[in-house]
């Protein structure tokens, strides 16, 4: 259902506060210690299972907390149609567990019948476009829900692309009334990668569309040439730099909703804790100079 009259979309949203993703390791430590935290976030593909102790511990954990649910499967930016079978037990996640927001990325990893690990980029041409925008609007539909379309990190640049990123999102959110999740950590690993400014980047960013922030660590390696290149690792935690971009974007749109991703090389809770903690004292403190700077 594209264009108008999407009344019927639920967008329940989360708090305007950190959360963090939820992992197996730190089931027992969250049901425990019951932390002061605005959301879990979960892959829904961990979760397409009929039952199980992960449902028993996520449905304990869903009942104190909000759930952001994150899909990395459906493959959006493929060129073939979208998995039905994958979309169904999708939709069944989102019914059990009703989360907040739920957000996919700009990429594919599909192709006939091979599923790839990686999310792996699109050109930005017209092509493209209708291609994602169609998939969109059937997500949409299938889910009875307002989708987010996160940004990509990339490491390469397609020479079919006609358009930049940023006009190529734009696009889509006016075209199916999807929103963004914007990734910083994916803008800075794009922007080292191509040697382009984040902050130029984040300035002409379609903030209006933005629901939920992702942050992250990145790993860093060299190219073929010897020169930088970031890896988004998902591995560590959140880089100074990427820090300091959140914080420039905090102050231009005020707190939103942020969540810290950390799946491989996963710290033990307290760690992972700290880092949300992080982005709420970011948070908190732009606010507090917004209300000093209104107050003056």
């Amino acid at each position: 259902m594209a264009g108008n009259g999407r009344a019927w979309l639920v967008e329940a949203g989360l708090p305007a506060r950190a959360g963090v993703g939820l992992k197996a390791e730190h089931y027992h430590a969250i049901l425990d210690q019951r932390p002061d935290i605005g959301f879990f976030e979960i892959h829904a593909e961990n979760y397409m299972g009929a039952g199980g102790p992960p449902h028993a511990y996520l449905s304990a954990i869903r009942d104190a907390y909000p759930i952001s649910l994150h899909g990395v499967g459906l493959s959006i930016g493929a060129l073939g149609p979208l998995d039905g079978a994958h979309l169904s037990r999708l939709r069944q996640v989102a019914e059990r567990y009703e989360p907040g927001l739920f957000s996919e990325h700009l990429a594919w990893s599909t192709h006939d019948t091979a599923y790839y690990n990686d999310l792996l980029p699109v050109p930005y041409d017209r092509e493209t476009l209708d291609r994602v925008c169609d998939h969109i609007d059937q997500v949409q539909e299938a889910l009875g829900r307002r989708m987010l379309l996160e940004n990509p990190s990339t490491y390469v640049a397609f020479e079919q692309s006609s358009m930049s990123e940023l006009d190529f999102l734009r696009e889509v959110v006016s075209r199916t009334g999807c929103g963004l999740l914007l990734d910083v950590n994916n803008v800075y690993v794009s922007a080292v990668n191509h040697q382009t400014s984040p902050e130029a980047y984040l300035d002409a960013f379609p903030f209006e569309a933005v629901g939920e922030i992702h942050l992250g660590g990145h790993a860093p390696d060299t190219d073929d040439e010897g020169g930088p290149l970031l890896i988004d690792a998902h591995d560590r935690a959140v880089d100074e730099a990427v820090w300091a971009l959140y914080e420039r974007v905090i102050e231009r749109v005020g707190q939103v909703p942020t969540l810290v991703e950390w799946d491989n090389d996963v710290p033990e809770w307290s760690v992972l804790y700290g880092q949300a903690q992080a982005a709420e004292a970011i948070m908190a403190s732009v606010s507090r100079s917004r209300r000093h700077a209104a107050s003056a």
